[in-house]
């Protein structure tokens, strides 16, 4: 379940949680590990949402017409360098 985003059920872990129900009767229920449960809740209570939430990471520096400017340069000079 790692790589998949699943905001129906991380809706339905947080409700659930907010009923009153324990971390083992959710999984259980959801049949999604104790684990998974208790990261979105923790996710939950720490950002007050259940979207994915944006990742970390350095922001791209070329804009998407300087690369198609990049790549038109390239398949017309395929020895061409960036200088």
């Amino acid at each position: 379940m790692r790589s998949k985003e699943l905001p129906a059920v991380r809706d339905r872990i947080v409700a659930r949680h907010r009923s009153g129900e324990g971390y083992n009767n959710i999984s259980a229920a959801l049949k999604v590990p104790k684990s998974t449960g208790a990261s979105i809740i923790l996710k939950w209570k720490r950002f007050d949402t259940t979207r994915t939430l944006p990742r970390t990471g350095r922001l791209i520096k070329l804009s998407n017409q300087g690369r198609r400017a990049i790549v038109r340069e390239v398949t017309k000079n395929p020895m061409a360098t960036l200088t």
